[in-house]
């Protein structure tokens, strides 16, 4: 297994998948992993029917959009939760054809002992890297925002003390602040809400989306996002 004091730095010096969901956690992650490495893609895990990201939510041509503009290859896979880390670590195996090194995940908590990440990187004969691993909750957020990332609250938890009105927010210090003040994990770490990255310095062309209707299941009220077609958007 990976020794515990690499998972910070793992990916210093060596080329790396990154695991990715779109969102805040998993492009910082990339960000501090490309400033120590080099990056071969990113891996991308959807729902059966692959219509949407199994983390987030996210429309496949979304998540393209955002890999385009970041340079970077997808590795995708649709998998249920059963097959879930079987088609995972088959992906892991084809980033490691592909020269890959390391698996970056964006986990700020995973525990020190039965790690999954871990597991499913030796299996793979990978190293792990997680960058933000053990960092305090708003000390990263504060980081993202400070780099100049742009990301939009896309699901919230309305069992968790966040509302619809939160749905299409951009995160800010401001908005941080407000967020702490009802006692909320400003990283969203227990279940809050979820994230898409829009724009910021990986980011070679900011994305053009357009808000849909917000749609509501149980405990959970969604934004979804789409490609705005129209908008004068040109990935160099």
């Amino acid at each position: 297994m990976t020794e515990l004091k690499d998972w910070k730095n793992g990916a210093r010096g060596h080329k790396f998948i990154a695991s990715f969901s779109g969102g805040k956690d998993s492009v910082l992650a990339l960000h501090k992993a490309m400033k120590a490495g080099e990056a071969v893609g990113l891996i991308v895990m959807l729902e059966e029917e692959g219509k949407r990201s199994r983390s987030h939510g996210m429309p496949p041509e979304l998540i393209q959009a955002q890999a385009e503009s970041i340079g970077l290859p997808v590795y995708t896979a649709a998998a249920s939760w059963t097959d879930y880390e079987k088609e995972f670590t088959r992906l892991l195996a084809d980033a490691k054809s592909q020269g890959a090194e390391v698996l970056v995940t964006g986990d700020l908590d995973m525990p020190e002992h039965g790690c999954w990440n871990d597991k499913v990187a030796t299996n793979a004969g990978l190293k792990l890297g997680m960058p933000l691993w053990e960092m305090d909750h708003r000390q990263a957020v504060e980081e993202f925002i400070h780099l100049g990332f742009e990301t939009m609250i896309v699901t919230v938890n309305l069992s968790l003390g966040m509302r619809e009105d939160d749905l299409g927010r951009t995160l800010t210090h401001e908005y941080v602040q407000e967020l702490v003040a009802r006692g909320i994990d400003p990283c969203g770490e227990g279940g809050e809400f979820h994230t898409t990255v829009i724009n910021g310095p990986l980011f070679k062309t900011p994305l053009a989306v357009r808000k849909g209707e917000i749609l509501s299941d149980g405990e959970y009220a969604f934004l979804p996002l789409e490609l705005d077609e129209t908008a004068d958007r040109e990935i160099v």
